[in-house]
């Protein structure tokens, strides 16, 4: 299990990267919001990968922490979650306010032969 999610976040931050590495801004996007789904994943298995664990009790007496799953990855992921929705969306808005204003998505703002 930990080879496969390992594979995926090494796939999904490579295929940001090369996203990035793009002219056109809208790759650009899509590549920082690849990057970050990889970044998010790692945090979030770096709490323990657990199966029908609960993250929180609420029962009285000392408590065992090898019987539950660590809350502190889940919220900061949830937390990364929210504020990369809202930088997305400013940078949708900065893509199309520049595309209106020079009239390409290109980053040099040259227009290219797409091959």
């Amino acid at each position: 299990m930990e080879l496969v999610l390992a594979i995926a976040i090494g796939i999904l931050f490579a295929a940001g990267i090369w996203l990035v590495l793009r002219p056109r801004s809208f790759q650009v996007i899509m590549g920082l919001m690849l990057m970050s789904y990889a970044v998010n994943l790692f945090i979030f298995i770096s709490g323990r990968l657990w199966v029908d664990k609960p993250a929180l009790t609420i029962e009285p007496g000392p408590i065992d922490p090898t019987l539950y799953a660590d809350p502190l990855p889940q919220a900061l992921v949830l937390t990364a979650i929210v504020i990369g929705f809202a930088t997305t969306a400013l940078y949708l808005v900065v893509l199309l306010a520049s595309r209106g204003l020079t009239g390409t998505d290109h980053v040099d703002g040259k227009e290219r032969e797409v091959y």
